[in-house]
């Protein structure tokens, strides 16, 4: 694409296939169709490559802007009077979003891109600083590195993907994640 501005109409359509993206992404993860976000959109198929020309293309833009909403959440909870609650409150957040959201999920599980390594260097630094402070106020337990927790979040999700449509298993393995996870 150039660097010439879009026309108005271009930029809605890239606009409307960003948030039918987004949208699909979320649902079922980077394995959706492109032609099935078109159809979202209400756009051709034709357009949607216009913008995008793969779907790891139109997958990082509408994972990147969730990634800096979600690291814009933990920059804000890294200041919390409490590194403790702050942490549990942000993974708490972050597994149950991703439980729910394949987008999320799929973009920590992926390797080997750029963007899934700025993803996860992204979210690598907001928890690991969040893990740092609640470890140091003797929140959570020692020896957890953020390698770990990256670990048990991945399972998390998988895990949950996998099961199906329990509504409550989501939440009652993040209280088993959550009381491992505290020191003692």
């Amino acid at each position: 694409m150039s660097d010439r501005p879009l026309r108005a109409d271009a930029r809605r359509n890239r606009e409307r296939v960003l948030a039918a993206a987004q949208e699909a992404f979320a649902a079922e993860g980077i394995s959706v169709p492109l032609d099935e976000i078109a159809r979202r959109a209400g756009v051709g198929a034709g357009t949607v490559y216009r913008h995008f020309p793969t779907k790891e293309a139109l997958f990082e833009a509408a994972i990147l802007d969730q990634v800096a909403r979600v690291a814009a959440r933990a920059e804000e909870l890294a200041t919390a009077e409490d590194p403790g609650p702050a942490f549990f409150e942000y993974l708490e957040m972050l597994v149950l979003q991703g439980g729910v959201k394949r987008d999320l999920a799929d973009a920590l599980r992926s390797q080997g891109t750029d963007y899934t390594r700025t993803v996860s260097q992204s979210l690598r630094i907001a928890l690991g600083e969040l893990l740092s402070r609640a470890q140091q106020a003797g929140a959570v337990r020692p020896g957890i590195s953020i390698d770990d927790l990256l670990t048990i979040i991945k399972g998390f999700f998988s895990a949950v993907h996998e099961a199906g449509d329990d509504p409550g298993l989501r939440e009652r393995t993040f209280a088993v994640i959550s009381d491992g996870l505290r020191a003692r």
